[in-house]
């Protein structure tokens, strides 16, 4: 999967409302009602992202979930990425009171 340029970077960003880049990373974090809310998130998540053979780093502060992506195997963003991270904005507005 080829890397994506700055510019491309930039424009997927557009359509990823609260996902910020960080170098090679773009990252999220998502706020639910209860701790069973944050977690029941990631459960969903996970099996997306186990589907797309691409996992995002995560981590669970009480009711706060980070997500980051990056393809390791190429050493920075790709659309895998992007596409991980619209996964996890539909997942998060499918029934879990999340907040960016």
């Amino acid at each position: 999967m080829a890397l994506l340029t700055d510019l491309e970077i930039e424009e997927e960003l557009q359509s990823l409302p609260g996902w910020t880049r960080e170098g090679q990373v773009i990252r999220k974090q998502f706020s639910f009602a209860s701790f069973p809310d944050a977690i029941a998130f990631l459960t969903r998540l996970a099996f997306d992202a186990e589907q797309a053979d691409h996992h995002p780093d995560v981590a669970v502060n009480y009711r706060r979930v980070t997500l980051v992506y990056s393809t390791h195997s190429e050493h920075g963003l790709t659309a895998k990425d992007f596409a991980g991270a619209a996964a996890a904005d539909r997942v998060a507005g499918a029934g879990f009171a999340a907040r960016a």
